[in-house]
């Protein structure tokens, strides 16, 4: 196995675009490591990112948070600016793992995992997050739910790496939030995980809304349906039992020892209904 630490962007992508398919990316490292351990691990090339310029930085513009792919899920919950603007991302990043892998663990890493569990992915999608794209051909920007495929599959083209992951600062009035169930209190991998973002117009009613739904699929689903039942509404009684509804409906989970289909659909209506109360509360709603 060859390990590489370019210093530039290009540099990565070439060394990339030129190995074989067992070419791997390090950022964080807390899922690489682990694959790593495994007997059947073979890889050609390892190519650690973490000393390209940018890639460890949180940079906030007039209209944007652009976090670099290196930026471990710790610093996220230290950047005041960015906490403010999408508390539901940050609480989201800041559940992966435990606090040692808090100071490693990506949420770019946590995206091309492709887990369908992955807990800042709901949040993300819901946040309408993207993800800028750096390869051979130059740089791309698609939307994060474009880019797991399947479970540990992506879009990305040989030689690409997803150098930032960028949010838009959010309008006034809205709001999100994500929640998630697991069986124990702390470091588990969400049964069910569910992420909201809306806004509010001037009126307090939901203007325009996001759901995504993790754990319940191949990959995180962004499920307009249910977004639709709130749209117009603050939120009453009949609005919010028709998101869980239709977030039960869009759900096709498995059967497997942490939950069974009927749980996982009944339990992504329950998170829905709560991480939409968050999400209005935190927009300056009232009911």
């Amino acid at each position: 196995m060859r390990y590489e630490r370019p210093e530039t962007i290009m540099d990565a992508t070439a060394l990339l675009a030129q190995a074989s398919d067992s070419a791997f990316v390090l950022a964080g490292g807390t899922d690489l490591l682990v694959k790593m351990q495994n007997d059947d691990f073979e890889a050609e090339l390892v190519v650690d990112i973490k000393s390209i310029a940018g890639m460890a930085d949180v940079v906030e513009t007039d209209d944007s948070f652009v976090i670099g792919a290196a930026v471990p899920c710790a610093a996220l919950g230290e950047h005041e600016a960015l906490c403010a603007a999408w508390p539901g991302v940050v609480e989201a990043a800041n559940l992966i793992g435990s606090t040692q892998i808090q100071g490693r663990c990506t949420v770019a890493g946590n995206l091309c995992n492709a887990s369908p569990a992955a807990d800042s992915v709901p949040a993300l999608v819901a946040a309408n997050a993207q993800a800028r794209i750096a390869g051979p051909d130059g740089i791309r920007t698609v939307a994060v739910e474009d880019i797991p495929t399947g479970p540990g599959k992506t879009s990305l083209a040989k030689g690409e790496i997803i150098e930032a992951i960028v949010l838009a600062k959010p309008t006034d009035r809205s709001g999100d939030a994500y929640l998630r169930f697991i069986p124990r209190t702390e470091m588990d991998i969400a049964v069910v995980g569910v992420g909201v973002c809306l806004a509010l117009n001037d009126d307090g009613a939901v203007a325009s809304v996001r759901v995504a739904l993790g754990a319940v699929g191949p990959t995180v689903m962004l499920c307009p349906e249910a977004a639709e039942t709130l749209v117009g509404t603050k939120l009453e009684d009949a609005a919010l039992e028709a998101l869980a509804a239709a977030c039960s409906a869009a759900s096709t989970p498995i059967d497997d020892k942490r939950g069974t289909v009927d749980f996982r659909k009944q339990v992504a209506g329950v998170l829905a209904r709560r991480a939409a109360l968050i999400a209005f509360e935190r927009a300056g709603g009232s009911q």
